[in-house]
């Protein structure tokens, strides 16, 4: 009995003496918790698990905010800290000696790329019988193993060359060359002179003195304030007169076509506190610049460029040793479709209207100009707009920051010959087919109240589909409208493109056909047929479609870039040649024989189809009119240019847009 007694407590012995290594806490435990920390960057926990040593020989500043400085500075992310855990043997032995040596890897992204490093950590027991634990040695050598014995942590950043953006006979419109860096010698500067020279650079005197204070300045050094584009010539006169200011010529931003193509480029501007919480993945810092508008903000990320970065420890008597290198990467330059001397020709024919034009090459699709007018000096925003500037472009009613060929608008009696290819191939309207039209006015009668249709003139004879386009008849359109019925006309205007996408590199706002899509309501319906209703198109969106009725039916893609595939079909088959051919030969006679009689001054021959867009508050009351004009050399057919002037309602409405047109394209001839 008590042999078996004896044997069972000695079991007990043992079971409590394996349950009691069970739950021993070794090296490997606790440096595996300390790297977990490590991945996480939860420095604070990591400098709670260091030994008594190291807690005296480092403070939790020279550990734990060390740390996060450097990280934040560099940039690092995705740290990953791996170890081969000890034997069983090399357990026993740190346990009897109480300290423990342990290899491990540190891998890490940074802003100039991956880092990689070994180091061994030295674990020791600490503490007293049942609350003995492993604590880690640490020693700077933990953060780079070159700084273990001092040194300094350098980081180095090249910026990239932002690219340019040239036309397709590589004429410049947007590139980096000389501009004035303004700025003062505080010795020579008279104090009452700051707030001239804050008001001339349209800055504050407080941001003035915070520069001319900042800690590297010195006696008789330049400081810099502000760069000036050259092309500002007032402003640097003004500047040079005052005792104290200097300039030195260093590489900017500068914009050749101005206002001419403003909307089009846009401008790049200092960054905001907001954009750069919005792409903090994009290793930007507060004092770069970044599109703001325009091309410049469509291809942020090919113009930029990636910024060059070095990462190195410098010792005093050593050779510095580079912990990373990531080469800069100059950005993109972009080359366009535009011809920047058809820009400004389309530009500078505008005056002082308002509105848009859009010039395409029909066969290529190549856009040749995107025209918004009024316009501004993207070369002002650059480097921060004078505010007089700025309060003058936002109280100007007619809106210059407003890029007009992005937007849609009522196309009006431009319309007719898209309607026409609809009802044409959908069999409505047929050629040569004319019908009864009786009076200046028509109305459906049930359902259409007072409303009526009107037309400009009466008509002595049956009216077909040429005679309706060149005398922009109204109500033939609206009477075709209506037989065809709402799913022919709104399935014909869908094979045009009306209601989707425009597949163009540059975002332009969709056309539509009506705020819910259809055309169910036969007023609305009646009304559509002619450019009036609720139909929205763009300047472009119709360039590209009268492209369709040069091309023999076919709508070619509009392109942008150099680099994109020209001739490639946007819509295909959307009428046949033949009714193609028919449309062609009616908008000859528009200018000939109809509304667009402007166009005849030209010496050579162009076809082409007016619209004046009604902009009624409410029936029954007049509003503004946009006149459009459409038209193209009938002989060349190398350009399609689509026009609208806003306002023109005592201007001679789409007869003024036809003369601009017409004096464009002699001048481009």
């Amino acid at each position: 009995m008590r042999k078996i007694q004896f044997i069972l407590i000695m079991m007990l012995i043992l079971f409590v003496t394996a349950c009691s290594n069970d739950d021993q806490v070794t090296p490997n435990d606790r440096f595996e918790q300390y790297a977990a920390h490590w991945n996480k960057q939860a420095f604070d926990k990591m400098y709670s698990m260091l030994s008594n040593e190291a807690t005296t020989l480092y403070p939790t500043e020279e550990v734990v905010d060390r740390y996060k400085k450097i990280y934040e500075d560099l940039s690092i992310t995705d740290v990953n800290v791996s170890f081969s855990k000890l034997s069983e043997e090399k357990l026993k032995a740190a346990t009897k000696n109480g300290e423990a040596t342990i290899p491990f890897t540190v891998e890490m992204n940074s802003a100039a790329g991956p880092i990689t490093f070994d180091y061994d950590a030295t674990l020791v027991e600490q503490g007293e019988k049942d609350n003995k634990n492993w604590f880690i040695n640490w020693d700077p050598g933990f953060i780079f193993p070159q700084i273990k014995d001092g040194g300094k942590i350098r980081i180095n950043t090249v910026q990239p060359t932002r690219g340019e953006i040239e036309d397709r006979n590589k004429m410049p419109l947007a590139i980096n060359a000389s501009v004035w860096e303004i700025g003062v010698v505080p010795e020579e500067l008279v104090a009452s002179s700051k707030q001239t020279i804050a008001s001339l650079l349209n800055m504050s005197v407080e941001t003035i003195d915070k520069q001319l204070n900042a800690s590297w300045v010195k006696p008789n050094l330049f400081v810099p304030l502000k760069k000036v584009p050259p092309a500002n010539e007032a402003l640097l006169e003004k500047l040079w007169a005052i005792n104290g200011v200097k300039g030195k010529e260093v590489t900017g931003r500068v914009y050749p076509a101005g206002e001419d193509a403003a909307h089009l480029v846009g401008y790049i501007g200092k960054i905001t506190a907001e954009e750069l919480e919005e792409i903090s993945d994009r290793n930007y810092d507060a004092n770069d610049l970044i599109g703001k508008r325009g091309l410049e903000q469509l291809y942020e990320e090919k113009l930029r460029g990636e910024k060059g970065v070095t990462i190195s420890i410098t010792k005093d008597g050593e050779e510095e040793q580079f912990l990373a290198e990531k080469p800069v990467k100059n950005g993109e330059n972009i080359a366009l479709t535009i011809d920047v001397n058809v820009q400004s020709e389309i530009f500078k024919s505008f005056g002082e209207e308002a509105g848009t034009a859009v010039a395409i090459h029909p066969k290529t699709g190549e856009t040749l100009a995107l025209v918004s007018s009024p316009s501004f000096d993207p070369n002002d925003f650059i480097y921060g707009i004078q505010q007089s500037k700025w309060d003058e472009l936002q109280k100007n009613p007619q809106n210059p920051l407003l890029n007009r060929f992005a937007s849609t608008y009522a196309p009006g009696s431009v319309m007719k010959p898209i309607t026409a290819a609809i009802g044409l191939q959908e069999g409505t309207i047929k050629p040569n087919e004319g019908i009864e039209i009786k009076g200046l006015t028509w109305s459906n009668g049930k359902g259409w109240g007072d409303y009526k249709v009107r037309r400009v003139s009466t008509s002595s004879k049956p009216v077909d589909v040429t005679d309706a386009l060149v005398r922009s008849d109204n109500i033939f359109f609206a009477k075709k409208a209506v037989e065809m019925g709402d799913k022919a006309l709104v399935d014909g205007l869908k094979q045009f493109g009306i209601g989707e996408d425009v597949p163009f590199e540059y975002p332009i706002t969709p056309s539509s056909i009506s705020a819910s899509g259809s055309l169910d309501d036969e007023v609305l319906l009646a009304n559509t047929s002619y450019g009036q209703g609720e139909i929205q198109l763009s300047s472009l969106h119709l360039a590209a479609a009268f492209g369709a009725f040069l091309n023999n039916g076919t709508m070619v893609k509009p392109t942008l870039l150099l680099t994109e595939e020209t001739g490639q079909p946007w819509k295909k088959d959307i009428l046949s040649a033949d009714h193609a051919q028919l449309i062609q030969k009616a908008l000859r006679k528009v200018v000939t024989n109809g509304t667009a009689k402007e166009a005849q001054k030209a010496d050579f021959p162009i076809s082409g189809k007016t619209g004046t867009a009604e902009l009624k508050l409410n029936t029954g009351e007049d509003g503004d009119e946009n006149g459009w004009f459409v038209g193209y050399p009938t002989d060349e057919q190398n350009i399609v240019i689509a026009m609208m002037l806003e306002k023109v309602q005592d201007k001679g409405a789409s007869h003024l847009t036809t003369e601009k047109v017409t004096n464009i394209l002699k001048a481009i001839r």
